[in-house]
């Protein structure tokens, strides 16, 4: 039984994040060259293939898969106890890696994550922003931020805003040439900007009052994957788009965009920072949560 050193445990980790050698010497600071041979080393003397490999893509083998379940919470246990060690009195050093949608990653660091990179100068920061529900143990996060509804029932959950409503939103320029749909089924009636969601459908507008719960289908005229640009696209008129209040509050409040059927916009349960609560919680992930409950009444919004 031949031992491996850290650095290939770290390689293979990377490779499997990211689905790329490229990728991974980039965040490991190494060349590919490196990667590839860190990775080739450790399958020789496992005599093991880990990773399939083409030329346009790079997937963990069954046997890989089984490896990274064992060896991820122990490196995991290893990267925490370093920055622990490396961490004096209340500083925190080492590095903290969270994973949030793209639309909430600016806000999140206005709020606090600004704030934390100045009063932790050894703390280093790697957010990845993507809309796909994430495994943050499987993946290598320390922390993820999700609608409440999208937290794993296994995870503690902090709060970093209240309730959240969904407007459904158009330009003046859009109304007045279409006309304002007064009755959810007159949205049928209506160009729709929508979402994409990360499993490939398209999002069914949610609407709810008082107990009455509604799909709407609205006929897109366009699809996207991001916020920002569905927003740029409801700012220029190309129909109505179901965002966020928060999303959409300067809009609102400068009359660029204007609010329907509001009566259907019942709040429901806002963001969440969640951990996994069954291991060690790093120094630095520590320390963010109590800047956040440190804030009365801290709210991203």
């Amino acid at each position: 039984m031949h031992r491996s050193g850290l650095i290939e445990l770290e390689v293979v980790m990377a490779v499997a994040r990211r689905g790329s050698f490229r990728a991974a010497s980039r965040e490991l600071g190494m060349s590919p060259t490196a990667v590839s041979s860190a990775v080739a080393g450790l399958e020789a003397r496992l005599e093991t293939r880990l990773f399939n490999r083409t030329t346009r893509s790079v997937a963990l083998t069954e046997a890989g898969v089984r490896y990274l379940d064992r060896i991820g919470p122990a490196l995991d246990e290893i990267r925490h106890a370093s920055e622990e060690i490396g961490s004096h009195g209340d500083e925190p050093a080492g590095t903290l890696r969270l994973n949030m949608p793209m639309d909430v990653a600016s806000l999140m660091f206005n709020a606090v994550l600004a704030d934390y990179l100045r009063r932790y100068p050894q703390m280093k920061l790697e957010i990845v922003s993507e809309a796909r529900r994430v495994d943050i143990v499987a993946e290598g996060f320390d922390a993820g931020v999700r609608l409440a509804e999208s937290v794993p029932q296994d995870m503690i959950a902090v709060a970093l805003t209240g309730d959240i409503r969904m407007r459904i939103v158009g330009s003046p320029a859009y109304f007045s040439r279409v006309g304002t749909p007064r009755t959810p089924e007159a949205l049928q009636q209506h160009a729709g900007l929508c979402m994409r969601m990360s499993h490939g459908g398209v999002y069914r507008w949610e609407l709810a009052k008082q107990g009455q719960l509604l799909e709407v289908e609205i006929p897109p005229r366009a699809v996207f994957t991001d916020m920002r640009t569905l927003r740029e696209a409801a700012l220029a008129g190309f129909g109505l788009a179901f965002m966020a209040e928060f999303q959409v509050a300067e809009d609102l409040r400068a009359g660029t965009l204007i609010s329907v059927l509001d009566e259907w916009s019942a709040p429901f349960p806002g963001l969440r920072l969640y951990y996994p609560g069954h291991r060690h919680i790093p120094a630095g992930l520590k320390a963010l949560i109590a800047m956040i409950q440190r804030r009365p009444g801290f709210s991203l919004l």
